[in-house]
């Protein structure tokens, strides 16, 4: 399996805003993928790889605030805190 190291070089898009310069190692089948998918999309390797990486922390950000969310809810159907056993949860009369 064949290694390929390459630099992605960023350019500074806003003065607010400051971009890092990272240098990434891939397998040369990920490297062949990254420059075709950045041709396809007329971007560079490293604006997609930035683009993917910004997407995962996003949708990581929104599980996490999620998931503290529920967590946080106060229990539903029972005041005690226990859970419903199989037949209290499957009972349909007793909902109605």
């Amino acid at each position: 399996m064949k290694t390929t190291l390459f630099s992605c070089y960023t350019e500074l898009v806003s003065s607010t805003r400051r971009l890092r310069n990272v240098t990434v190692t891939l397998e040369e089948d990920v490297a062949q993928w990254a420059r075709i998918e950045a041709a396809r999309r007329d971007t560079s390797v490293s604006r997609l790889l930035g683009a993917l990486l910004r997407e995962r922390m996003a949708g990581q950000d929104a599980y996490e605030k999620a998931m503290r969310r529920a967590l946080e809810r106060k229990p539903f159907l029972r005041s005690d805190g226990r859970y419903l056993t199989r037949e209290e949860a499957h009972d349909r009369a007793r909902t109605r």
